[in-house]
C-alpha cells in the first residue's frame, strides 16, 4: 500500500500533541506498521525505525512530534493547510516519513528517529545522539526548503540579585536589590563586548535578552531578592555552561557588597542546545542543496539538531517557514504550510539519501 503523504499530514495536524504526544505517537507507529516496519519506542518516548544493513553509510532522519500550545484546528484551503503543527513540525514529519518509506536502500542504513519533546526539554534528542552512530543527519524543521547548516544555541536562566530586606524608611540604597537592577541590566548590555564570543560568519552575533523581572510584594517594604530571567542565543565556541560562568564573572566585576548576584541556568538537569555549524562543502549539504534548489543559510531558531551535529554533518531542512512577510508563522495562530512544499521536501530528501547511501 502506497503512503498518502497528504492524508497522513491531515491526520497528524488534527491530532493534538501540545499536552501529550501519546495519540500522535500511536498514529506514527501505526503508519510504520502498515508500511511493514516495526518501530522501537524507547523509555523516553522516541520512535525509531531502521531500514538496510549495518555495512555502509548510515543516514538519520529526525524531527519531532510535539507542538506548542494551544492546539489549533485543521483547515485546508486548496494547497494550504492551517493548524497547529502544520509546519512545526508535522509538515517536516510527513516529508521525512515519506522519504523513509520511499528511499531505495541498496546499501547502508537509513533510520527514522522522531522525538517527543523538542518544544520542551529535548531529552529525547539528547539520548538519541548518545546511542545513534550516523554519518549524516537531516533534521526536519520549517526552512522554506533552504538547507540550514547551523543554528545558534539557546539557554535560559536567572540572575538572583540579593540585598537586605526591611522597611522602606530604613534600608539604605546601597543594600536595596531593586536599585542594583539598573547596574545588572547595564552589565547585560556590555557582556558580549567584554566577555562574549566573536560574531560567527554563518550564525551572526550572539544575543542576550532579559525577559522577566520579579521582586517585592509591598510598596513600603524592600525585598531581599530581585530576579531577572534571561534568554541567551549563543554562537561557537560558547556553550550554556561557559556562558553561565562568564556572565557570573562579568556581574561580579560590576557589583559591590553588600549586593550580590548569582547566575543559575533554568532546568539544569535537562540539556540546552549548543550552537553548531556544518561545513558548507560537506556532501550532505551539496546534494540536498542541488536536490531542493534552496539556499544555504543558518536556521533562525534553536533546534535539537545541535545534539547530532557534535558527531556528524547535520542540516536542518523542511517545508514551511518560521515567519513570512506578515509576521510569525510557526508557533502562531496563523500557522500554515504548503502541501506542494511538503511533497518537494520529501522528494529532495529521497534523492539526497539515495545518492549518499549509493556511495
Amino acid at each position: 500500500m502506497s503512503f498518502d503523504i497528504e492524508r497522513f499530514h491531515a491526520d497528524a495536524v488534527q491530532t493534538p500533541s501540545h499536552e501529550s504526544v501519546a495519540e500522535m505517537r500511536e498514529l506514527l507507529v501505526e503508519q510504520l506498521r502498515v508500511a511493514g516496519h516495526e518501530p522501537e519506542v524507547d523509555d523516553l518516548g522516541n520512535v525509531v525505525a531502521t531500514r538496510g544493513a549495518d555495512a555502509g553509510p548510515h543516514i538519520v532522519l529526525n524531527t519531532h512530534m510535539d507542538t506548542v500550545p494551544p492546539h489549533l484546528p485543521y483547515d485546508r484551503d486548496g494547497d494550504i493547510v492551517h493548524g497547529r503543527g502544520a509546519c512545526d513540525a508535522k509538515g517536516p514529519l510527513a516529508a521525512l516519513l515519506a522519504a523513509f518509506l520511499e528511499v531505495k536502500v541498496d546499501g547502508g542504513r537509513l533510520t527514522l528517529a522522531i522525538t517527543p519533546d523538542e518544544e520542551t526539554t529535548q531529552t529525547g534528542a539528547k539520548a538519541l545522539s548518545e546511542r545513534l552512530d550516523a554519518d549524516a543527519y537531516i533534521v526536519g524543521e520549517p526552512t522554506g526548503l533552504d538547507v540550514c547548516i547551523g543554528a545558534r544555541g539557546q539557554c535560559e536562566g536567572r540572575i538572583l540579585i540579593e540585598g537586605e530586606s526591611g522597611h522602606a524608611a530604613d534600608v539604605d540604597r546601597s543594600r536595596n536589590p531593586i536599585h542594583a537592577v539598573a547596574t545588572v541590566l547595564r552589565a547585560l548590555e556590555t557582556y558580549d563586548e567584554a566577555e562574549g564570543p566573536d560574531d560567527d560568519p554563518v550564525l551572526g552575533e550572539p544575543k542576550l535578552t532579559p525577559t522577566v523581572l520579579a521582586g517585592g510584594n509591598a510598596p513600603n517594604r524592600v525585598p531581599d531578592r530581585v530576579t531577572i530571567t534571561f534568554d541567551r542565543r549563543n554562537v561557537p565556541p560558547e556553550t550554556s555552561e561557559t556562558f553561565a560562568a562568564g556572565l557570573q564573572t562579568h556581574l561580579d566585576h560590576h557589583l559591590t557588597e553588600p549586593i550580590t548576584a548569582r547566575v543559575e541556568l533554568i532546568r539544569p538537569d535537562t540539556p540546552f542546545p549548543d550552537p553548531f555549524v556544518t561545513d558548507e562543502e560537506a556532501p550532505l549539504v551539496e546534494r540536498l542543496r542541488a536536490a531542493s534548489g534552496g539556499e544555504v543559510r543558518a536556521f533562525g531558531a534553536a533546534t535539537e539538531a545541535s545534539y547530532f551535529a557534535r558527531d556528524a554533518p547535520t542540516v536542518v531542512f523542511g517545508p514551511g517557514v518560521l515567519a513570512d512577510e506578515d509576521g510569525a508563522v510557526a508557533h502562531s495562530e496563523r500557522e500554515y504550510v504548503s502541501l506542494e512544499e511538503v511533497h518537494a521536501a520529501s522528494d529532495a530528501v529521497t534523492e539526497t539519501v539515495e545518492s549518499l547511501l549509493g556511495e
